[in-house]
């Protein structure tokens, strides 16, 4: 396969899977902004967590709300639970890696926040974990996934499951849902001004 048929196959196939998760997924991705958007009303937060790519994600959409995404607005409380990596190598040398996103949650969390486990595999063992535990304590829980949404669909009061079952594509498409919501999140609050001087 030469270059431009790999960037024309993938190129179309990114585009066939976001008509699917337009299709199918875009109710569960208002209901995720509607949710969001009553949790940080109430004086909540959001909390994310996941492994490698997903990590990225999390720490990305965290970023997003507490930053900006595209309207000056007061910050919006959201946690990464990826970043900082003496918490994570201490939980994992003490309790295991599985227990890195439980043990944050525990610590940080309580009812009325959100926390959002990522997982394109839908069965990462520590974010399972995690979101058992919160949706155990009350948390309300959101889980991105791929196709197959594993263990973590289980545990998700709201569910979004691309429909692809290739990684790339369904990571694609997390980043598509992570920024409407953020954009859904904005919104509501795009009035609210920040007392940080210049925004």
């Amino acid at each position: 396969m030469s270059p431009a048929e790999l960037i024309q196959e993938t190129l179309a196939d990114h585009a066939a899977t976001v008509a699917r998760f337009r299709d199918q997924c875009s109710d569960v991705i208002a209901a995720m902004g509607e949710e969001t958007v009553a949790c940080l009303k109430r004086g909540g937060k959001i909390c994310f967590f996941g492994n490698g790519g997903s990590a990225a994600d999390s720490q990305h959409f965290a970023t997003e709300f507490v930053v900006r995404f595209t309207r000056n607005r007061r910050g919006l409380p959201s946690i990464a639970f990826t970043t900082d990596t003496s918490l994570l190598t201490a939980c994992a040398n003490d309790f295991g890696f599985e227990a890195v996103f439980a043990r944050q949650i525990e610590a940080l969390c309580r009812p009325g926040d959100i926390v959002v486990g990522i997982s394109t595999s839908g069965n990462s063992a520590n974010v399972v974990r995690g979101l058992d535990f919160a949706r155990r304590e009350g948390i309300t829980t959101f889980a991105f996934t791929g196709e197959k949404a594993g263990a973590c669909g289980a545990h998700a009061d709201l569910l979004l499951a691309v429909p692809s079952p290739v990684t790339a594509r369904v990571q694609e498409c997390h980043l598509i849902a992570g920024h409407l919501i953020c954009d859904l999140a904005e919104i509501a609050f795009a009035e609210t001004a920040s007392t940080i001087s210049g925004s």
